[in-house]
Parts: C-alpha cells; sequence; structure tokens
C-alpha cells in the first residue's frame, strides 16, 4: 500500500496498472471520512495498491476527471487515447434550457 503524494503520479500510475492487465479486477474505490475531512482514492489490482489521499476539496473536481478516464479505458478498452477525456464532458453535450420558468 503506497500513498502518491503528486495527483499527476497517481493518475498516470493508476491508468498504467489498469492498462497492464485490464482483463483482471483492476478496481479503484473512493472513501471519505468526515470525522478527518479526508478523501482517499485507492486503486488496486489485488497485487498492488496505490493510494492518494487529500483534504483539499479542490481535489474532488479532479476525482471526476479520474471517474471519466477510467469509463473511457473500461468503455472504449485499455488503448484508448485519454488525452481529452475532462471532466467536463457532460456539461457541454446538454443544451440550455429556455423557457418561461419562474426566476428566482
Amino acid at each position: 500500500m503506497v500513498y502518491i503524494t503528486s495527483w499527476d503520479d497517481f493518475v498516470e500510475k493508476s491508468v498504467q496498472l489498469f492498462r497492464a492487465d485490464p482483463e483482471k479486477q483492476t478496481r479503484y474505490s473512493i472513501k471519505y471520512r468526515h470525522s478527518d475531512g479526508k478523501l482517499v482514492l485507492k486503486v488496486t489490482d489485488n497485487k498492488e495498491c496505490i493510494k492518494f489521499k487529500t483534504d483539499q476539496a479542490q481535489d474532488a473536481k479532479k476525482m471526476e476527471k479520474l471517474n471519466n478516464i477510467f469509463f473511457t479505458l473500461m468503455a472504449r478498452g485499455p488503448e484508448a487515447d485519454v488525452s481529452e477525456v475532462s471532466g467536463k464532458e457532460h456539461m457541454d453535450a446538454q443544451p440550455v434550457k429556455k423557457g418561461r420558468g419562474r426566476k428566482q
């Protein structure tokens, strides 16, 4: 169990771990401890385990990007290009609603 201190290193090693053997049960989990105010992300394949721990709220946005990267790898395959994956893809695809709603 290794804690990675840099977010970029954690994402890079997580993707490498998944791509090394995508047929294995590579998985990641997210745990938030409210009492400590800590967010812990863990990626494991039952042989190697890497973790990232933070108490910064801005890192929660980065977690969304990691989630999208793993969705892309699982859906398109391990050789998919994850460089264009961002955390705001689903926001751009939805049209803006204009109508006669109640203003608040």
